[in-house]
């Protein structure tokens, strides 16, 4: 499984096992078409936007904040463990490039 699949994976599985009640939300009694909390009541309890939360789920992990990946951590309620798995998943370590090599001018080149 690819990382951005992972990813997705493991944000539905942390969703699905909460229940409105778990965090202080009113559950109003209507069937849920997916078990656990809604993405907008994730999103809610996170303070970041539904259509947000909604990409980091289908697994567009780049450039998302640590500030951001600690709200849905907290939302999710997600053990220690967990949480650096998110952090890991969301934002795999990037090989390091070398930086590109300079052309070194000679002395006679800046007339």
């Amino acid at each position: 499984m690819d990382q951005r699949a992972e990813l997705s994976e493991f944000l539905r599985s942390r969703r699905a096992r909460l229940k409105p009640e778990d965090v202080g939300l009113p559950d109003f009694g209507r069937h849920r078409r997916v078990p656990g909390l809604r993405r907008e009541e994730l999103a809610q309890l996170a303070g970041v936007s539904v259509a947000y939360y909604t990409r980091l789920e289908q697994g567009n992990g780049r450039n998302v904040s640590m500030g951001v990946l600690d709200a849905i951590a907290r939302a999710l309620r997600l053990s220690d463990a967990e949480r650096d798995h998110l952090t890991h998943l969301a934002k795999p370590s990037q090989k390091r490039r070398r930086p590109a090599r300079r052309s070194v001018c000679g002395p006679d080149s800046s007339s």
